[in-house]
């Protein structure tokens, strides 16, 4: 009820990805590490991003947009328009 052992190959053949049942010791790590250092590029790329995005058109109240949370202009704009409203109100 098996496939049987594993079956022979040439122990001279080299890959990248380890050949023939390659499964390297520390690969839970190397792939851990890898996802890290993704992680942080986006993130960066995410900042930068948001740091320089600028709007020319501000989001009409009530429509959905996704940039209205990290967008430094956006969320100046609308404090200082909840500020003027509450202004207008006392």
């Amino acid at each position: 009820m098996g496939g049987g052992g594993k079956i022979p190959y040439p122990k001279h053949v080299w890959s990248p990805a380890g050949g023939w049942y390659g499964q390297p010791k520390n690969w839970k790590t190397n792939t851990a590490v890898a996802f890290a250092v993704i992680i942080g590029v986006m993130g960066g790329a995410w900042k930068l991003s948001a740091e320089r995005e600028h709007r020319y058109r501000m989001p009409e109240e009530g429509e959905f947009f996704p940039s209205r949370h990290w967008s430094r202009q956006i969320r100046e704009y609308e404090a200082k328009k909840k500020a003027g409203l509450e202004a207008v109100i006392r």
